[in-house]
């Protein structure tokens, strides 16, 4: 089928002919960055990938690549996919929230299931003389949105990652607010300043005891942290707060829970949730 300049009303079902067994398969949802759609397939379905590709760039006109997900890898938990159908050109530039946002989509994660607590977070600062700690900055998800909207003094951006960074200082220009954002490549345990935040945010889901303890004393006395984790179902929330606790007695600050909030389904029987702590001596 030919691709139209207009959106098509047609389903993927409509597209791509398979026998009934296999039609049950197909997938239900995919994600959608600037112009590259992403798409996980069943490898039951793998002979028929490439005929999904091109249907579903029949469905969206304007996008031009099609990548197949297959997981992630690595110490940056780095996307494993393969282009399947459209251009060989991964790189893209996602709108969200009135902000832009440059990426890799095969080289760089970029989760719209935490569209609500990104927009969230980015209204989140009480005043405009307020410095954020972004402590896991990736290509500015959080800072990006929160520089944008809220305005605050300063935000500082740690990113580990060299690919993620370059997209970083990428999209504060972009977003013209390189008066704000300061970007600094490195390891947030060691980059991290003491006592001088207002709000920190951990938004990697898996951070060791260290790092929580570094995010703990970033935070100015009467400061907030903003805490991600990754987290079985059975121990939602009772965990993460734990090891809050834990780290604050460990680095000798005082702790208050504001509030907790389960962001999505991580995995089977585990979820994605944040937890807000207030931070004192």
């Amino acid at each position: 089928m030919r691709r139209s300049k207009g959106v098509t009303s047609a389903t993927l079902s409509d597209l791509v002919r398979l026998p009934p067994d296999e039609m049950e398969l197909l997938p239900r949802g995919w994600q959608i960055l600037g112009t590259i759609i992403l798409v996980s397939i069943p490898d039951a379905l793998r002979d028929h990938a490439n005929a999904i590709g091109d249907a579903l760039l029949t469905m969206y006109p304007r996008c031009d690549t099609v990548l197949w997900k297959r997981g992630v890898a690595g110490r940056f938990r780095e996307p494993v996919c393969e282009v399947i159908a459209g251009k060989d050109e991964t790189e893209t530039v996602h709108k969200e929230n009135g902000c832009r946002f440059k990426l890799d989509t095969a080289r760089i994660m970029f989760s719209q299931g935490n569209l609500a607590e990104r927009t969230r977070m980015s209204k989140i600062c009480a005043n405009r003389d307020e410095v954020v700690l972004d402590m896991f900055a990736g290509i500015g998800y959080f800072s990006i949105q929160i520089a944008v909207h809220s305005r605050p003094r300063k935000i500082v951006a740690i990113e580990l990652n060299p690919v993620a960074y370059r997209y970083l200082v990428e999209n504060i220009k972009i977003n013209r607010v390189e008066d704000i954002v300061l970007p600094v490549e490195g390891d947030c345990v060691t980059e991290s300043p003491q006592r001088t935040a207002d709000r920190v945010i951990m938004g990697y889901l898996d951070s060791s005891r260290e790092q929580l303890i570094s995010g703990l004393l970033a935070a100015k006395s009467g400061g907030v942290m903003h805490y991600h984790e990754a987290t079985p179902t059975v121990l939602t929330y009772q965990r993460p707060i734990r090891r809050i606790k834990d780290a604050a007695e460990a680095c000798g600050r005082s702790v208050g829970i504001l509030g907790c909030r389960t962001i999505k389904k991580y995995a089977p029987g585990v979820l994605h949730v944040v937890v807000d702590v207030s931070v004192d001596e």
